[in-house]
């Protein structure tokens, strides 16, 4: 009897697992306790009759009891239907018999007690803190939480009950299929991948709000996850559960302060049209303005769910550390465990943010001005209803419109450029970044623009941060790989403690070149791949297999670390896992900033949109048209030198490259000279970033908005970059070429050569005749013999070109090739050809402006936006005539043959003409 006791004691606490699964909703946890219960009444009675059938006894109370409890389906989590039980205890504790029997019943009671106390509502009306952007403080949450050590415990046994299953699974793929076994493959744990992945996705969505932002955020991380699982959690971003439609329309009632919503809509549906972790939305229509909105309504209790959640993270992270170091075989430092829980803060501090819905209205307010003052209308975000914004309620116009990457509609390329364009405005310019990014928030409207949803979670991105960016992006498009390192140290993907040095002999420059150019290739990971093998085959052998290729490169690789370990100074046969000590070593030298993950985030969302049409699809290629709209338009110091670079020039902010040797009286010549090719794939980026997001472009308007504001770049009274470059330039080939025609005429040509051998003759028969040498005093020879005989040298050395004349000019004839090309008018050159007889070879390429005179005399709008321009074109040739001057001081000052006081006389006079011309251009001081 003893042994049926105890057999029915055990069964009666192994059963109580089952009701550790949680409920899909609160409105149905009663139901789910109540049927997991009825079943496992019917296990019991069957397990209990066999074994009474099987075993002598001559009571059989254990069923009585049991049927009386659980008869009819009735659990034991509430007191009312403890009670029955409880009464009946006394009545069994005089034998020994009924001891065991009480204490079958009292494990299944505090078994019932325990699940009921762990699915019991938790009251999160109480926070540590307010929502907000800079409100979460985890010293806060322990001292709320210290207090509150139950709660904590609830929560603790909850998350370890619903993950003690997949965790489990985990641990024996790992450690007894994999370790045990000792399959270093870990086979089996690769194998159940995709199934356990399956499995992270359910879990997050049973765990609660908290974790489906934390797998939304993990979803982006695969370099903490496996690829695989990021790709299931991906689901969460348009998968998650609803809250009961009652509780949202209590929060409205009491938000709003009505008593009666018909008061304010006349349409409000009845089920949520979307949900996600923080809230969910309704579509209703106003009853005073009759516009249809969408009312979006946060999770009852969110902010104190996710406050308890982080805190409980916070603590469980260390031990998680640990752990995960100690599969790895790594030692676990405090800055492990730092790294590890500030990771858990910066979750943190968007989570809470995401909670504040009066600071979502304002980022979806300021985004859609900051892109109206950019001209950026291919782009927008819902209008806000801000006499209807409140703490947990937000309304906003509702956009018509199909997620982009579901629609099907011709201009969606444009589109993703639009959003590429929009994400880079953000990041290198209004300096608030949108970090969901995930498609279900990017929309193609019907009228053909981008509207980008859910702002509640946004970066802010420093002043200097975006410059980093802007010169990183220049340095890689120039493939200046040699400036990379630097770029990495002001981007913070280095810690500040690395040095230069150190990481310049990493061999970083060399894998980023690899990757660059895989990427400017286009065609996502697949083609990616596709071009690595290819590669991987011309270099290890095309006959080998895929394994036997994965083999050959994985030597190779390691072949590469151990040089670089031994260039570091270490000895590579002290070391047991090469691998493993370039881990350690990387970690220490390179790190990712929160706002990178976002960006990839982004950018990871619109390659796979623009991969899904163009299977060639390249999103670096796509980020050109930006800069160069950026780098066209900054008049900042680094802006400067970033667009000087990417034409080749120097990145001196100086007006020439030879200004500064003018300062400072030496005569250092310029090296650099402008790229054509650069420079008119910059113009084209730039026309193509305005055509795209000005306007949805239809009727060519995109592409005149473009021509017209490159006008006004070219023409404006107040400068640019692009328009000092263009000066400069011009300024350096009309010099160029001016010595030229000059060198032509004096030195070159035959009456030149004539007159300089006349002068010279007289000299040449002076140095012939000693006795005619000796007749002549010596200053009358110096006079009329030999300053004469030296003319025509003194201007051959002030006419002659230079190395920089001649890169001018062949610059100047690459530019003419390129513009050539673009202008040629071949109808204009057939015409005159029929009536030459040696054909059009000798008829210049010629423009025809014909059918643009025409439509500046028709079209008032072109008319007038010439004549607002007129004034520019004057500034613009004074700035081209001051130019003119100053390079005329440069080349004075850098004469090998004037006198030095004939040098500073020259350089002043021609800096006092150019002042004269253009009083606004910098002096060149002496």
């Amino acid at each position: 009897m003893i042994f049926k006791s105890t057999a029915v004691a055990a069964l009666l606490l192994i059963g109580q697992t089952n009701a550790f699964i949680p409920p899909t909703s609160s409105s149905s946890r009663r139901t789910t306790a109540s049927l997991q219960l009825k079943s496992f009444t019917d296990t019991i009675n069957d397990v209990t009759k066999t074994l009474t059938d099987n075993i002598p006894t001559s009571s059989s109370s254990i069923e009585s009891i049991l049927s009386d409890i659980t008869k009819d389906g009735i659990h034991l989590s509430t007191p009312t239907e403890l009670q029955s039980a409880i009464d009946s205890l006394p009545s069994l504790l005089t034998t020994p018999e009924g001891i065991f029997q009480a204490a079958a019943i009292a494990l299944f009671a505090s078994g019932s007690l325990l699940i009921s106390w762990l699915n019991s509502p938790d009251d999160y009306s109480q926070t540590p803190y307010e929502p907000g952007p800079n409100t979460y403080d985890p010293t806060a949450a322990d001292e709320f939480y210290a207090s509150r050590p139950f709660m904590v415990l609830k929560r603790i046994l909850r998350l370890a009950s619903l993950t003690a299953v997949f965790n489990t699974g985990l641990l024996f793929d790992w450690l007894v299929l994999g370790k045990l076994f000792r399959d270093e493959e870990y086979t089996a744990l690769r194998k159940n991948e995709p199934q356990r992945a399956k499995e992270s996705l359910i879990l997050c969505q049973q765990l609660g709000p908290t974790f489906i932002k934390l797998g939304q955020a993990l979803s982006i991380r695969t370099d903490l996850l496996p690829e695989i699982y990021a790709l299931q959690l991906r689901a969460l971003q348009d998968a998650v559960p609803p809250f009961d439609s009652t509780e949202a329309r209590e929060v409205l009632r009491r938000e709003l302060g009505v008593r009666d919503l018909n008061s304010l809509f006349e349409k409000l549906s009845d089920e949520p049209v979307a949900s996600a972790s923080i809230g969910q939305v309704y579509r209703g229509t106003l009853r005073d303005s009759q516009k249809d909105v969408a009312v979006k309504v946060q999770r009852p209790g969110i902010l104190g769910e996710i406050a308890l959640d982080l805190y409980v993270l916070r603590l469980l992270t260390p031990i998680q550390t640990k752990l995960q170091n100690a599969v790895n075989r790594q030692p676990t430092t405090q800055e492990d465990i730092d790294t590890a829980v500030s990771l858990v803060d910066e979750w943190g501090r968007g989570f809470v943010a995401e909670t504040d819905y009066r600071l979502e209205a304002r980022n979806t307010i300021q985004f859609e001005e900051a892109m109206r003052k950019r001209k950026l209308d291919a782009v927008c975000a819902p209008a806000v209803v801000e006499e209807l914004v409140r703490d947990k309620v937000l309304v906003t116009e509702w956009v018509e419109g199909t997620r982009l990457d579901r629609d099907a509609s011709s201009d969606v390329p444009r589109l993703c450029g639009v959003a590429i364009n929009a994400y880079l405005t953000m990041l290198l310019d209004t300096g608030v970044l949108h970090c969901d990014p995930h498609p279900g928030n990017l929309l193609r409207t019907t009228d053909g623009r981008l509207c980008i949803l859910d702002w509640g979670m946004t970066l802010a991105v420093p002043n200097d941060l975006q410059y980093a960016l802007l010169e990183f992006i220049a340095h890689i498009n120039t493939e200046d790989y040699d400036s990379i390192p630097q770029d990495f140290i002001n981007l913070g993907f280095s810690p500040a403690d690395v040095s230069l040095e150190r990481l310049q002999s990493s061999g970083i420059t060399e894998g980023l070149s690899f990757a660059f150019r895989q990427l400017s290739q286009g065609g996502g990971p697949a083609k990616i791949q596709e071009r690595v093998k290819e590669e991987f085959k011309e270099r290890y052998g095309s006959d080998l297999s895929d394994i036997e290729l994965r083999d050959a490169a994985r030597a190779d690789m390691l072949e590469r670390m151990e040089e670089q370990l031994a260039s570091e100074g270490v000895d590579v046969k002290g070391v047991t896992n090469v691998m493993e000590e370039m881990s350690r070593r990387n970690r220490e030298l390179f790190a990712l900033p929160p706002y990178v993950l976002y960006v990839a985030r982004a950018f990871s969302t619109l390659e796979g949109i623009g991969l899904s049409i163009d299977e060639n699809y390249a999103i670096v290629q796509e980020c050109y048209p930006y800069l160069s709209g950026r780098l066209f338009t900054d008049k900042s110091p680094r802006a400067k030198a970033a667009l000087r670079a990417m034409l080749g020039l120097s990145e001196s902010e100086n007006y020439s490259e030879g200004l500064q040797a003018v300062k400072e009286g030496v005569g250092a010549a310029p090296i650099k000279t402008l790229s054509p090719k650069k420079l008119m794939e910059m113009t084209d980026n730039f026309s193509s970033y305005t055509a795209a997001t000005a306007t949805v472009d239809r009727d060519g308007a995109g592409r005149t908005a473009a021509a017209q504001e490159f006008a006004k770049l070219l023409l404006d009274k107040e400068g640019s970059t692009l328009q000092d470059i263009l000066v400069e330039e011009v300024a350096k080939f009309g010099d160029a070429t001016t010595r030229s025609l000059l060198r032509q005429a004096f030195v070159e040509s035959a009456v030149a050569k004539a007159i300089a051998s006349s002068l010279r003759a007289p000299k040449d028969a002076v140095e012939r005749s000693e006795q005619l040498a000796s007749l002549l005093p010596e200053e009358v020879k110096k006079a009329i013999i030999d300053q004469p005989a030296l003319l025509p040298q003194l201007v051959d050395e002030l006419l002659h070109a230079t190395a920089e004349d001649e890169r001018i000019l062949t610059t100047a004839d690459e530019l003419r090739e390129v513009i050539g090309g673009r202008l040629d008018n071949t109808s204009l050159r057939s015409a005159m050809a029929q009536n030459l007889s040696d054909g059009a070879s000798i008829i210049p390429s010629t423009p025809d402006i014909t059918p643009a005179l025409r439509q500046i005399v028709s079209d008032t709008e072109t008319r007038d936006f010439v004549l607002e321009l007129l004034p520019g074109v004057s500034v613009l040739g004074r700035k081209v005539g001051a130019g003119l001057f100053r390079r005329a001081a440069y080349r004075a000052m850098n004469s090998p043959v004037l006198p030095e006081d004939a040098r500073k006389q020259l350089s002043d006079v021609n800096n006092r003409l150019a002042d004269v011309i253009d009083p606004k251009e910098e002096t060149v001081e002496q």
